[in-house]
């Protein structure tokens, strides 16, 4: 690629498309790198050749937001998990998270339950929106949020998967089918520069332990079709050319339409409920990143895996009623929260993998961290 960039003339930019054309097999004199990636696929029996390598096309798109008391949430759209996310904030926003008190058992049964209904509605709904009709208006509407909201229950965790109606505008799909059910190699990065820009990545590829040379081209695949399933008319059934429904779902927070936040997480399924540990840190507690990604956090497996492509869905779901909580959380917030149902897990290890990255707007400093113990971490470069 380098050699690619250096013998194309032409400006930077075209430079870097002959790099490009050359890797996607679109180089009418260059093509050995994409020769070499389908030798691989054939060799390992996969299905991709360089007809499929030169239809790539990375799409720009607008990010899907809500704003949460005073922020605005920006999201990728449901051909990843991002929106449920947001689904979750709305179905918060209505609670009065500070006055239950940090890490409470109320607190956390609240949030967790939130987690369920939204996770259920990712479960049935969301595919790549460029193949299925995903009802994100209706999801994030104020209206569905309400409905949905009277299903938690304060004093008793879910057991059940419980997917709404957004089309009918009913708190609970009625007849929900097939569908309903009774970590790896994930890289975190957030960067902000001098000049104002911020970006949010989670790229991955979660690479198999063998064969791990990649072949003659030294580039290894990752295993993210595996997250498209086979169930046949579901919104994320593998079709061709379709994105799967993938968990990498980096966030960006806005205040005051400037960037005040950027968080990145490793872990699957975690992803973005740890994101929502410490977005909820920061609006309702005021944590500071390197607070934030070493408090106590929490998650469940109370959803479909992700990573299993299984066409009856039901055996895809993890463990109904789950919750998994770091150690550090209160001998008395754990007792009640057993008492409500809930199948605890104390977790020695990090929860997720989380980077965060912190803009003060009136001082123009820059704060990230990332948790120490998942070894993540952060680095600032002088302007000189």
């Amino acid at each position: 690629m380098v050699q690619e960039e250096q013998i194309t003339s032409g400006s930077r930019e075209q430079k870097l498309q002959g790099a490009c054309d050359r890797f996607y097999g679109r180089n009418k004199d260059r093509n050995d790198i994409a020769e070499e990636l389908e030798e691989y696929y054939i060799q390992q029996g996969g299905f991709l050749r360089i007809s499929d390598l030169a239809a790539h096309t990375t799409t720009i798109e607008d990010p899907l937001t809500i704003t949460y008391k005073g922020y605005t949430i920006c999201k990728c759209g449901p051909w990843t998990q991002g929106p449920f996310l947001l689904q979750a904030l709305k179905l918060l926003e209505d609670f009065d998270l500070k006055g239950m008190k940090q890490y409470s058992a109320d607190y956390i049964h609240l949030v967790t339950e939130s987690i369920k209904l939204a996770m259920a509605d990712r479960d049935l709904y969301y595919g790549d929106p460029e193949f299925v009709d995903v009802p994100l208006p209706a999801l994030l509407s104020d209206t569905y949020s309400e409905i949905r909201r009277s299903l938690i229950d304060l004093g008793r965790g879910s057991q059940e998967a419980r997917p709404g109606d957004p089309h009918g505008m009913k708190p609970l799909l009625e007849h929900p089918g097939v569908f309903r059910p009774s970590p790896g190699g994930t890289t975190t990065c957030v960067v902000a520069d001098r000049w104002g820009n911020v970006v949010s990545a989670t790229p991955s590829a979660n690479v198999p332990k063998e064969p791990r040379d990649g072949g003659k081209a030294g580039v290894t695949y990752s295993n993210r079709l595996r997250s498209l399933n086979t169930t046949p008319g579901h919104p994320n059934c593998i079709q061709p050319g379709k994105r799967p429904r993938t968990t990498l779902t980096p966030t960006l927070v806005l205040k005051n339409g400037q960037p005040i936040l950027a968080i990145s997480v490793a872990g699957g399924d975690l992803q973005d409920q740890v994101t929502l540990n410490l977005l909820l840190d920061f609006i309702e507690f005021d944590l500071l990143p390197k607070n934030a990604v070493t408090a106590p956090r929490f998650a469940t497996a109370h959803h479909e895996d992700s990573f299993d492509p299984d066409p009856d869905r039901v055996k895809t779901f993890k463990e109904a009623g789950s919750l998994t909580i770091s150690e550090s959380i209160s001998v008395s917030a754990q007792k009640e929260l057993k008492q409500r149902g809930h199948k605890l897990t104390i977790a020695t290890s990090p929860i997720g993998a989380p980077v965060m990255l912190y803009i003060d707007q009136e001082t123009g400093d820059n704060y990230a961290a990332g948790d120490p113990e998942s070894h993540r971490h952060a680095a600032g470069l002088g302007n000189n």
